[in-house]
This record gives structure tokens, sequence and C-alpha cells, in this order.
């Protein structure tokens, strides 16, 4: 069973974030796997840094995405929010059927902290989603029209709020 549910998560290694390939064309974009190995770095140390649940924010994190490894990578103005909330919730708790009671019962609580966007640790996790966005639309900036890119920047600029991370934004946008 440990292994069916590794095999399901590698899937992401090889799904592409859609926005970068709808919405600015590329044909490379980044992986969803490396989006989260990226969301991962950023929580360690921002978390840290915060003198947060540095373990629980980590584990938000790399578990943020995982019901993209059997749904797929949908925006939500293709499907609408409300069906994407939903199709995710039913794929992580298929997935997480595949892992013992006691981690089922852990990272289910921690996907529902993550959804609910309450505590310190969900906040930040959800804002550092926004971060690294910038700073891959930052680094494709190079490589494509930078009016492409703009509006996933724009759209992180609203969504943090949190001062450490915007100063962190701030850098990135320089």
């Amino acid at each position: 069973m440990i292994s069916e549910f590794f095999f399901q998560i590698a899937e992401l290694k090889k799904l592409p974030r859609s926005g970068w390939k709808i919405k600015v064309g590329l044909e490379n974009s980044e992986s969803v796997a490396e989006h989260s190995y990226m969301m991962s770095v950023m929580s360690m140390v921002l978390s840290d840094m915060k003198s947060l649940d540095s373990e629980k924010v980590l584990k938000m994190a790399i578990l943020h995405d995982w019901a993209e490894s059997k749904i797929g990578d949908f925006m939500p103005e293709q499907i609408g929010y409300d069906k994407k909330s939903e199709l995710e919730n039913y794929a992580m708790s298929e997935i997480l059927e595949s892992l013992p009671q006691k981690i089922q019962n852990d990272y289910q609580n921690i996907w529902d902290e993550f959804l609910s966007r309450e505590t310190p640790e969900s906040k930040l996790v959800y804002e550092l989603d926004k971060l690294e966005m910038a700073l891959q639309a930052k680094i494709y900036e190079k490589d494509v029209d930078p009016e492409k890119v703009k509006p996933f920047i724009i759209s992180a600029v609203e969504q943090i709020i949190d001062p450490d991370v915007k100063k962190v934004l701030m850098d990135i946008l320089k």
C-alpha cells in the first residue's frame, strides 16, 4: 500500500504547472513536484524565522498539491473554485487511504488546516504558494514577454499580506 502511495505522488514529477503552460505558453514549465520542492525550502526557512511549528508547515507545504497527482493541475477558472475544491478533497481522501490509519488521520488534519487558512501555519503556507509563484514568474520573465508573467506577480502582490513574506516578495521583484 505504501508503494502505491509513492507511485501516486511521483506522478507530480511529470505534471506541468498548468498556469505556465496555458497563460504563458511555456512548453517546458516547472512540474508540480518542482513547485512543491521550492515551497518546502521556503516553508522551512520562513517558518523557522517566524518561530512557527516548522514540522507542520513543512508537511503542509509538501502535501498541499498531492491531490493534483490524481486530478491534474486545474486553474480554478477552468472548472470553478467549488468544483476544484470538491475534486481535490475527494482525491486527497483516496490518496490518504493508502497510508496507515494514524498517518492518514494526521495528514488529513494538516490538509484540513491548510484549507481553513485560519492558523498562522496555514496562512504562511498559503502565502508561500503565492511567493513561489512570483519567484517562478521572475525566473520565467527572462525567457518570455514580461507582460505574460505580470498577472502572476500582481496576484502575489495582492494576496501576500504577512510582513515577512511581503519583504521577501519585494526583494524578489527588485
